[in-house]
């Protein structure tokens, strides 16, 4: 059993790195405060509007969120730790969707149906924003900000998935996810290029829908040409241009 579709939740101590707000100031990794200040809208004004956002957690390592087939009743974002989402098919075979970091959200893909359709996992500590759906749907009607920013974080899922979709070379999907994550973990306040890669090979393996042992071959060579530094689940990237240019083709940019 999942915990977004059960409320009460115990309000837990944070344990994050990035600025965690006050009752005034939005967290710097909150996903939405910047629509909403777009809408002239600051943290207490909210308030007044009775937005409830509750803060859950710890999660630990192995923790479902929520599993496929529980019903939709809340979307997340994530203030600190790592997400992996993933499906299972009827073999028992495990499919990689995404990961999300702090900052990003969990549950979009489940607004069109009355249930979550794949099943949320922690990685390592996470903490959690829960939104009641249909209270932020509600207020998206008042704030156009606050709803285009929900179609981007939709139309954003939609184009992480198709970029892997094409016939690229293990090295570009490699690089790729690397530029990626540089990218959102700068967006959010954290390093660019030293962070932890809080997933297991494997997981990465099956994302970027490569063999474990291709993952690890990558990044060996990726280290011997110093393009980057690799110690179990640090990396630190060496060359960022080099990496840039190899995954250009895979994030159009």
């Amino acid at each position: 059993m999942g915990v977004l579709s059960n409320v009460p939740f115990p309000r837990q101590s944070p344990q994050t790195l990035a600025d965690d707000g006050d009752s005034l100031r939005f967290c710097s990794t909150c996903a939405f405060s910047q629509a909403c200040m777009d809408e002239g809208m600051d943290k207490g004004a909210l308030m007044d509007l009775h937005v409830l956002v509750e803060h859950i957690g710890p999660f630990h390592a192995g923790d479902h969120l929520f599993r496929e087939g529980e019903p939709f009743e809340a979307i997340a974002a994530v203030r600190a730790g790592t997400v992996k989402t993933y499906v299972v098919d009827r073999d028992g075979h495990e499919h990689v969707l995404g990961f999300h970091l702090p900052g990003e959200v969990i549950g979009l893909n489940a607004i069109d149906g009355e249930t979550y359709p794949c099943n949320a996992v922690a990685l390592d500590t996470v903490m959690l924003c829960r939104f009641s759906f249909p209270k932020i749907a509600v207020l998206a009607t008042r704030l156009p900000g606050l709803q285009r920013q929900l179609f981007r974080l939709l139309s954003r899922d939609i184009g992480r998935a198709a970029l892997l979709a094409g016939d690229w070379s293990a090295d570009q999907r490699m690089a790729a996810f690397l530029v990626g994550l540089s990218r959102r973990l700068a967006a959010r306040g954290f390093s660019a290029t030293r962070f932890q890669l809080t997933m297991a090979r494997t997981d990465i393996a099956n994302y970027l829908r490569l063999a474990p042992e291709t993952v690890s071959r990558v990044l060996r060579r990726f280290q011997e040409e110093g393009r980057l530094v690799v110690d179990r689940r640090e990396l630190e990237l060496l060359d960022t241009a080099a990496l840039e240019a190899l995954a250009a083709p895979v994030l159009r940019a």
